[in-house]
């Protein structure tokens, strides 16, 4: 996503942004990087930016980013005691789809729902419902990982178990103990140790 708005500002004859300037937006999408890259744009005309981020983006879809380190680790570990994931994201379901083969993904995601794919997004609960209903797990045998508040505020209200990842993209102004996820880790290794997740029906 860094790629895509400094292409963006490029463009334009503008000097690109760091990693470190853009990072804390990431998770907030199109509209959140897009106004990081423009902030002298009123809202309507970052809104009118939005459907250039996207078709950028697909251009650049894994070329520059990879799983956080832990996070194959721990998938293979779940998958081995049999468990099954899926992904909830607000992207469009078509962009996180086709990310999927780059990452060697499509057959292991039990489920995936995208921001368009229902007539809710997170921070609803319908996504996080849909995801449970279609991996045929009750909600209180899942556990929701995110690291946005409205990741947390989905499961929440969806009744299910989250774990706010305390290593993923936030602005410098979050409080990540306002969110009242479940659990709060701060390295996706620490996702190994079974201890660390929420026990059954803990989602408060």
């Amino acid at each position: 996503m860094v790629a895509t708005v400094n292409r963006m500002l490029a463009a334009r004859g503008r000097a690109p942004l760091t990693l470190e300037t853009v990072r804390p937006h990431v998770s907030k999408g199109a509209r959140a990087m897009s106004g990081a890259a423009f902030p002298e744009l009123s809202i309507a005309e970052r809104e009118a930016l939005v459907p250039e981020f996207l078709r950028v983006y697909a251009g650049e879809l894994g070329r520059h980013g990879a799983p956080f380190d832990g996070i194959e680790q721990m998938l293979r570990a779940l998958e081995a005691a049999g468990g099954r994931w899926g992904i909830v994201t607000n992207k469009p379901e078509g962009l996180a789809r086709a990310l999927m083969p780059l990452l060697g993904w499509q057959s292991r995601c039990a489920v995936l729902i995208g921001g368009d794919t229902l007539a809710q997004r997170k921070p609803h609960p319908l996504p996080l419902q849909e995801a449970a209903r279609r991996l045929g797990v009750a909600i209180d045998d899942c556990v929701y990982v995110g690291d946005d508040e409205r990741d947390i505020q989905s499961a929440r209200s969806a009744g299910m178990a989250s774990i706010a990842a305390l290593w993923g993209y936030r602005l410098d102004h979050d409080d990540p103990l306002t969110w009242q996820a479940d659990v709060m880790l701060e390295r996706a290794l620490d996702l190994l140790d079974p201890g660390n997740w929420p026990r059954r029906g803990q989602a408060r």
